[in-house]
């Protein structure tokens, strides 16, 4: 295995460690959970290089609660303002990552913030290992301790968080998470904005449909279809409850 930012980035012909000759500024939308573990993306990626390769301008977010505003300032972070504030006077040249769990809110986030002209960038913590010929989307964050095999193919904007699993010829299609200690087994196809749970895992050779969700420490045996919740082991569609009066 090799660490990951041997791996190509989608779009281009350079390899992700061929950083740019200069410093890219770059600001992170979301200031939630995994918005600020994305800030500890790009501090190790800053601390591995022989010199930074990004510079983090802060942080937009549309609802920034009290906590995550002092957790912003705990960490030094900058808080822009909204996004719309910060693409009324964005920086020249800056890229963006949307650390912001949900695919459908990712998604309509990355389209605003496209359409000013910002540049997705593809973030890879050094500690993440993959094997040869895998090619990862931008937007991509992936985080401490992932592991991404060989001839895997990452879409637009995905989310792979701490210590979560791609097997051998796999394709995750945008806007999909991997939460933390998931497992995604060799061969399968992940269809776009799912979400897989923590804990969770996907069986070899299995598809999960456009949108679907699998629960925490579920575990798939067989296709899920397009826009299910499964859960359990083996892992079930969730049964609608009833309404309480």
């Amino acid at each position: 295995m090799r660490r990951c930012p041997a791996t190509l980035i989608a779009g281009s012909s350079r390899k992700s460690w061929e950083s740019d000759p200069v410093t890219t500024p770059l600001v992170v939308a979301g200031a939630g959970g995994f918005g600020r573990e994305t800030l500890d993306v790009v501090e190790a990626i800053n601390l591995a290089a022989t010199s930074p390769v990004w510079e983090l301008l802060g942080v937009v977010d549309d609802a920034l609660t009290e906590l995550n505003r002092e957790r912003l300032a705990a960490r030094g972070a900058p808080f822009l303002g909204t996004i719309e504030e910060f693409l009324r006077d964005h920086h020249e040249g800056a890229s963006y990552v949307v650390g912001i769990g949900s695919p459908a809110v990712r998604r309509r986030v990355a389209a605003r913030i496209d359409a000013a002209g910002l540049t997705p960038a593809t973030l890879v913590h050094p500690s993440a290992t993959c094997g040869a010929v895998s090619v990862l989307g931008p937007g991509t964050v992936v985080c401490a301790g992932v592991t991404i095999s060989t001839n895997v193919r990452i879409g637009h904007h995905v989310h792979l968080n701490p210590n979560a699993t791609v097997g051998h010829d796999t394709q995750l299609h945008d806007y999909v998470s991997v939460n933390p200690l998931a497992g995604i087994s060799g061969d399968c196809i992940i269809e776009d904005a799912v979400l897989v749970g923590a804990g969770a895992i996907v069986l070899n050779g299995l598809r999960v449909g456009r949108g679907a969700t699998l629960g925490g420490a579920a575990c798939a045996v067989r296709d899920v279809l397009p826009g299910t919740t499964v859960v359990g082991v083996p892992a079930r569609p969730l049964e609608a409850r009833p309404a309480r009066d």
